[in-house]
């Protein structure tokens, strides 16, 4: 019986107790935080550049081939680096082009991007068809 007081009087003097309301964490999304930008693996795209129409494909390894119609314009390799959208030509030593472009381009949608050097470029996401040279 006397076992049974004092745990019903630890248990009272415990719950009397004024305990601080626990802090309540609130998750906040960083509206600054950059969304992750799409890789341009396994896309194929069309640009007016040098007044030619250029139809790019990047295969999934990250090489591209670019032709103006039938005939072979360009080709190198394509990386990610920095959110931009770097291509190195094998055609040329101008070394490597960055492109700011938007997180995500839709096949069939139209993007206005810019080079490092401040050329602007408007290019369109087609339908992912492999080149070859």
């Amino acid at each position: 019986m006397k076992k049974l007081i004092v745990i019903t009087s630890a248990a009272m003097l415990a719950a009397c107790g004024s305990a601080e309301p626990a802090e309540e964490t609130v998750a906040v999304a960083d509206a600054e935080a950059p969304a992750e930008v799409m890789s341009l693996n396994e896309t194929t795209w069309t640009f007016v550049m040098d007044d030619m129409e250029i139809m790019e494909s990047i295969d999934a390894s990250g090489n591209y081939i670019a032709n103006a119609g039938d005939e072979h314009y360009d080709h190198g390799t394509y990386v990610l680096a920095d959110a931009k959208q770097c291509f190195t030509s094998a055609m040329n030593d101008e070394g490597q082009m960055c492109w700011t472009t938007p997180a995500e381009i839709a096949v069939g949608e139209s993007a206005d991007i810019t080079s490092d050097a401040g050329d602007p470029l408007t290019v369109t996401r087609i339908e992912y068809t492999p080149l070859t040279m």
